[in-house]
């Protein structure tokens, strides 16, 4: 189990968008791009229920998160993990929080009957290109 350093750590909290890759029920992958928040050492990816990523994560835990700096495209963080908890209690006020971040905008404007869940990922593996 790897955890994250303070510097990829920033890249995670900064104003990036992540790529989340899950394994689809054919065997192929699905990749998403998503908004990112991090809990101590976990990455939280927050979705809605039905969609594909949610279901491959209930069905096969294992997932690929891949962010990079915006301002510095080559400063990039991988990570491998497993998904080991989805919470759906918070989950409407999460997105609002990420809806500030990334969009500066109080609530998500999203469908408000959409049934928001965050994916807890634990971090097990890191790859990471950094200078600065």
């Amino acid at each position: 189990m790897e955890h994250l350093t303070d510097r990829q750590r920033r890249i995670f909290e900064d104003t990036n968008f992540a790529y989340l890759a899950t394994n689809g029920e054919d065997g192929y992958p699905s990749v998403s791009p998503v908004w990112v928040d991090l809990d101590g050492e976990f990455i939280l990816i927050n979705t809605a229920e039905g969609r594909r990523k949610t279901a491959n994560a209930r069905r096969d835990p294992r997932v690929g998160v891949a962010i990079y700096e915006q301002s510095q495209p080559y400063n990039n963080v991988s990570v491998q993990g497993s998904v080991v908890e989805m919470i759906h209690e918070g989950a409407r006020a999460h997105i609002d929080k990420l809806a500030k971040k990334y969009m500066g905008v109080d609530t998500y404007p999203g469908p408000p009957e959409e049934e928001r869940v965050i994916l807890k990922i634990q971090v097990e593996a890191v790859s990471a290109m950094i200078s600065d």
